[in-house]
C-alpha cells in the first residue's frame, strides 16, 4: 500500500466530489499541463485537474507540429462543451507529434489524462528546464 501511495498522490476534492490524481513521475505547470521525460523525447498532456474544470474534451487542435517554440508558447487549444482554452508549452523544445488517437476520441483526455488522454510528443531543447516545473506535491497544494 505504501508504495502505491508514494507514486501517486491522491487528494480528495470534496467540494467537486470527485478524486484528483497527481502521478509522482511527472512534472507540472501553473497552467496545468504535465510533461513526462522520457530520453530526449517528453510527453505532454492536460492534468485531472485541468479536464475536470473543463468538462467533456470535444476537440483538440494543434498546428504547431515541426515548429521550435518556447517555454509558456501557446501550442494549440483544447475545446471542452463550453469553453476553448489554450494549451501552453512546458519547456521549451519542437513539437514532434499530436497524439493521433484523440482526433476520433477526444474524451480520452478525460478518461485518462496521464495515459491514453496524452496530446503532444516533443523534443526538448534542454532537460535541466524540467527542474523549473512543479512536481506533484506542489502542484497538488496549487490546486487544493
Amino acid at each position: 500500500m505504501t508504495a502505491i501511495l508514494c507514486s501517486v498522490l491522491i487528494i480528495f476534492a470534496t467540494q467537486n466530489n470527485f478524486v484528483m490524481n497527481f502521478p509522482a513521475d511527472l512534472h507540472y505547470t501553473k497552467d496545468h499541463e504535465w510533461i513526462r521525460l522520457a530520453g530526449d523525447v517528453a510527453i505532454v498532456g492536460i492534468t485531472d485537474f485541468a479536464q475536470q474544470e473543463l468538462g467533456d474534451i470535444v476537440y483538440v487542435e494543434v498546428e504547431t507540429i515541426g515548429k521550435q517554440l518556447d517555454a509558456g508558447a501557446v501550442f494549440g487549444t483544447v475545446e471542452a462543451v463550453k469553453t476553448v482554452s489554450d494549451l501552453y508549452l512546458p519547456v521549451s523544445g519542437t513539437i514532434r507529434e499530436l497524439n493521433p488517437a484523440l482526433a476520433n476520441s477526444p474524451e480520452l483526455v478525460n478518461n485518462d489524462p496521464y495515459g491514453d488522454g496524452w496530446m503532444i510528443k516533443m523534443k526538448i531543447n534542454n532537460a535541466e528546464d524540467i527542474k523549473t516545473l512543479m512536481d506533484a506535491k506542489a502542484y497538488e497544494q496549487m490546486v487544493s
